[in-house]
């Protein structure tokens, strides 16, 4: 079963910071918040796997591109089975 990557986050602070880290984005347009807080940025990561998500997540290379993220936004992350 797919795995997914969610990413809620604020605004972005640092461009420089985003520009490095290079995030893979599933729609970069307009966000409509209908129901909880809202967040500017949402992003979906699919992955072939649960298991590959997480796998992502804990990969040294992509912690040493993580930072690059939580310095451009403040951000939300989640990983789904799906």
């Amino acid at each position: 079963m797919a795995g997914y990557r969610v990413i809620r986050g604020s605004a972005i602070r640092e461009q420089g910071a985003l520009n490095s880290y290079a995030e893979v984005i599933a729609g970069e347009g307009a966000v409509e918040t209908r129901e909880g807080p809202h967040f500017p940025r949402q992003l979906i990561v699919r992955f072939d796997s649960y298991q590959q998500a997480l796998d992502c997540y804990e990969d040294p290379e992509y912690r040493r591109a993580m930072e690059f993220a939580q310095r451009a936004y403040d951000r939300q992350l989640s990983i789904l089975e799906g």
